[in-house]
Formats: structure tokens, C-alpha cells, sequence
């Protein structure tokens, strides 16, 4: 009796090709285009901060309880000549419009932080944009000015709110340094925070009624400003067309 038989080597040298080929378009496809991996699910990302070969950053303030501090704020940041974007809740404007005002007539950056401070990955498609559009009309009703820029509450996002935020032309945007000012740090805490994180392109999280915020920001604004660098808004930050978001959260040219 004669049996037939045949070698395994092709097939598993065949196998071993398309393993390094699937591997190598798997990692192609993450670093290039505006996802991350969780587990083994695709997501998309806001900007967390830019790429640039100049020494330019953001620093950002969330607004959402209390406005003791926030005149300070503004008038440190003109004293020093700063610029700086502050995120709105929708019911902070609604109790302290004159604040805003304050904050538009500086010069300052305003942009939306939603309307009610929700979980937003916990939303359906409408109530995304209900947080959304409700924030941004209260907003442009005092400063008469376009609201681009959103920061979602707690850093929190999925695929359907960035992709709501894309259908309505607001970029999501988060943060690489975090203060952590709303832990009560002392003012020599979030110094060493901030200057020890901070980079080219860097977005700086800081919120308007945190512990220490006031005796921190001069400090903040001129050790930085010694190291060469430059503040500017989140909006004059970003790269505005043909850009990607790579799965660390920088945006950078295409």
C-alpha cells in the first residue's frame, strides 16, 4: 500500500509572511490615522497637544463651580500679557455672564466644557448635540463669537462623541500636563507639575476656582516664559488643516 504525502513547510512560510504583513499594516494603520488601541478596539482621540517645532503652549482653564478667582485670573494673565482659553459650562455662564464677558473682553479664548458637566460616553447622538449646541448658544449670546473648541467633562469621550463633534465642526481637545490644581496642590506643587511636563505644544489643564491657582500662575507664567517659551491660545495652537491625531493624541501635519 502507498501513502502520499506532502511538506508543510510552504504552508508555514507562507503563514509567516502574512503574519508580518497584516502586522505590518496593523501598525501603519494605528500610527498614522486618528486612532488609539484599547484592548483590541480602535478609537479615536482628541488633541492632547501639538506637534511644533516652536517653543509655543496652551494654557487652559475649566470652568464649571464657583468664580471667586476668576477676575484674578484675567487680570494676572494681562498683566503678563498671556493669552489663554478658558472652557465654559453651560450653567457657569448662565450664573455669571458679566464673568464672561470679562473673559471675552480681555482677549481671552472661550470655548465649550458642555452644558451640564455629563459623562458624555454615556450620551446618545442627540443629547451630545443638545450639550453641545445649548453651551455654545448661551456662550455666543454674550460674546457674538464662534465656539470651535470643546473639552469633554473628566476627559471623558468615545468614537460617537468625537464623531458628533467632527459633523459639527468642534475640535475635542484634552490635555498633556495636568496641574492637578483641583487636588488642592500648593502653588509650589503645580509649578513642579507643569514645568517639569511641559513641552513644544504642550496644553496646559488648569481650572478658575481651584486652591491656588492665583498665587501659582504668576510664578508659573514667568518661569516658563524664561525657559523661551510662549503661550498662546488653544485655537492659535492647533494645525488647522491636513492633520492627523496620532495615537498618542498629537496633532501633527500630514
Amino acid at each position: 500500500m502507498r501513502i502520499s504525502c506532502f511538506s508543510v513547510r510552504p504552508i508555514k512560510t507562507f503563514f509567516k509572511i502574512s503574519v508580518v504583513v497584516l502586522l505590518f499594516l496593523a501598525f501603519w494603520f494605528v500610527n498614522e490615522t486618528n486612532v488609539v488601541v484599547s484592548g483590541y478596539a480602535a478609537r479615536k482621540v482628541p488633541v492632547y497637544y501639538v506637534q511644533t517645532e516652536e517653543k509655543k503652549i496652551a494654557i487652559t482653564f475649566d470652568a464649571a463651580w464657583g468664580a471667586d478667582k476668576t477676575q484674578q485670573i484675567v487680570d494676572i494673565l494681562k498683566q503678563k500679557n498671556i493669552k489663554a482659553t478658558f472652557f465654559l459650562v453651560g450653567f457657569w455662564v448662565k450664573d455669571y455672564p458679566e464673568m464672561v464677558k470679562v473673559i471675552d473682553q480681555a482677549g481671552m479664548e472661550i470655548g465649550t466644557h458642555s452644558n451640564t458637566h455629563p459623562k458624555m460616553s454615556g450620551l446618545t447622538e442627540n443629547q451630545i448635540r443638545e450639550e453641545l449646541n445649548t453651551s455654545i448658544d448661551l456662550i455666543k449670546a454674550i460674546t457674538n463669537k464662534e465656539v470651535k473648541i470643546f473639552r469633554p467633562p473628566f476627559g471623558d469621550y468615545n468614537d460617537r462623541l468625537i464623531n458628533v463633534c467632527e459633523s459639527m465642526n468642534i475640535q475635542p481637545i484634552q490635555w498633556d500636563v495636568d496641574s492637578l490644581d483641583w487636588k488642592g496642590l500648593s502653588a509650589g506643587e503645580i509649578l513642579t507639575r507643569v514645568s517639569n511636563g511641559v513641552r513644544n505644544g504642550s496644553i496646559i489643564l488648569c481650572h478658575n476656582n481651584s486652591d491656588h491657582i492665583v498665587e501659582a500662575l504668576p510664578v508659573l507664567i514667568d518661569t516658563l516664559t524664561s525657559r523661551g517659551y510662549t503661550f498662546t491660545t488653544v485655537g492659535d495652537l492647533l494645525i488647522k488643516e491636513n492633520f492627523i491625531i496620532d495615537n498618542n493624541g498629537m496633532q501633527k501635519k500630514v
